[in-house]
């Protein structure tokens, strides 16, 4: 399950930066490589600093593992993918660069789901053929 963060509590409390690690299932519809698929959860680290007009700068690490045959020879395969990202949440309606939130209750699932995207790669490739 993916956690959500209460701007407002985290301030009444002064905990304006903090950090946490979780795991959650990654959306099956993200991969278009073919007879690929997650295997297990992917893993987060999340980083948060909360400024004074309430914008959340969030950085974080994203790693999980692809699972299913070689782009290339068709071999059974596992690859580990791993990638930082970074992300803005506004108060109100996000503008494409920053992600919105309201009612001071931040969802990270589109942060994550776009995460999880741009740290897919292109293709899986076995040993041998991530060699040539």
């Amino acid at each position: 399950m993916i956690p959500t963060l209460n701007v407002a509590q985290c301030r009444a409390r002064g905990m304006l930066a903090g950090a946490f690690d979780f795991e959650y299932p990654p959306e099956s519809d993200l991969l278009d490589i073919p007879f690929v698929s997650f295997k297990g959860p992917a893993k987060v680290h999340l980083e948060y600093a909360i400024a004074e007009d309430d914008t959340v700068e969030v950085e974080g690490e994203i790693s999980f593992v692809l699972e299913g045959a070689c782009s290339r020879c068709l071999e059974p395969t596992e690859n580990a993918v791993s990638d930082r990202f970074s992300g803005v949440f506004v108060r109100g309606e996000g503008d494409g660069e920053t992600y919105g939130y309201r009612n001071f209750v931040i969802d990270f699932g589109e942060l994550l789901r776009d995460a999880a995207l741009f740290a897919l790669p292109s293709r899986v490739l076995c040993e041998h053929c991530g060699e040539e």
